[in-house]
């Protein structure tokens, strides 16, 4: 008979699968490892009405003008701050309008800052120092569920009147449930190396933080078709593709999207609005204002 696993979080558990991998060549070990990757994709379908849910409350958030907070420890907390650190350079938002808190602040990005998770004041007084608010989405990763920092976070922010969301890879407990406005649970199972979160937890915590930023931006305007089109031409890198975006959509040459661009101020929506109703940068965002911010929307606003 089997005996009754010592911690009942699945983040915890042996992998039965992989109790004998530290005999394996080299290329069993991949095997093994890519075998329960293929875990994970499953596992995060299972949340999609949930993950819609928090994409739903993202976009309520910024269009209410408020901010949209990770907050985890160790591995979950790095995966927030990078998900928010790369949203300025890839859609043009604001810093202020992603923002990543980890255990340990800064320095715990580059180095283990043991401890750090174990503080429920210490998470709670984050939420202070930023003042959060009503306007503010507070969504806490914690892959064994189980942080006292980020449910002391979570807390102070309920406290303060921001809307809450908790992504972890265990079973939620019910109060978390009943507390928390949106609760992802994606089950990858235990991993390769027992409590090695950084692993399937962690691929998984990515593809939903992805999900949610994503859909956050594309809700609120940040993409037309499939094309990031709110980004502003900053750089070589930048202004290259901004200028194929025009030529694409506009079927413009090279030197025409160029000289649009200048004209917009470098930013692609506003030049995609200029040529359509052949106004001028102010118009141009007067309209935009009118769609939203979508230049989905402004099309059929046009057409109608």
């Amino acid at each position: 008979m089997s005996k009754a696993p010592l911690d009942p979080r699945l983040t915890e558990q042996r992998n039965p699968d992989t109790a004998e991998i530290d005999r394996l060549s080299a290329l069993e070990i991949a095997q093994i490892i890519n075998r329960e990757d293929q875990r994970i994709a499953p596992a995060v379908a299972t949340q999609l009405d949930c993950i819609a849910r928090a994409i739903e409350m993202a976009e309520d958030t910024f269009r209410a003008g408020g901010r949209l907070i990770y907050v985890g420890a160790g591995t979950s907390g790095r995966l927030g701050v990078l998900d928010a650190s790369e949203m300025p350079p890839t859609y043009g938002t604001d810093p202020e309008m992603f923002q990543g808190v980890i255990a340990g602040g800064y320095e715990a990005l580059l180095k283990a800052a043991e401890g750090a998770e174990d503080s429920r004041e210490a998470g709670g007084a984050v939420m202070d120092e930023k003042a959060v608010g009503r306007n503010d989405f507070v969504f806490g990763i914690a892959a064994s569920g189980s942080t006292p920092y980020v449910h002391g976070a979570l807390t102070r922010a309920k406290q303060r009147g921001a809307k809450t969301g908790f992504l972890l890879c265990t079973d939620p407990e019910q109060w978390m449930l009943d507390v928390y406005d949106v609760v992802i649970a994606p089950l990858v199972g235990p991993e390769v190396v027992t409590g090695s979160t950084r692993m399937k937890a962690g691929t998984a915590t990515k593809l939903v933080l992805n999900m949610i930023s994503t859909g956050a931006m594309i809700r609120t305007g940040k993409v037309y078709g499939n094309l990031m089109v709110d980004l502003r031409a900053t750089n070589q890198k930048l202004r290259d593709r901004s200028e194929r975006i025009l030529m694409e959509t506009l079927d413009l040459e090279r030197e025409d999207a160029r000289a649009l661009l200048a004209r917009s101020g470098g930013s692609v929506k506003t030049a995609m609005v200029m040529h359509w109703t052949g106004s001028d940068r102010e118009h141009a965002a007067d309209e935009l204002a009118r769609a939203g911010g979508r230049l989905g929307d402004l099309v059929k606003i046009d057409a109608g």
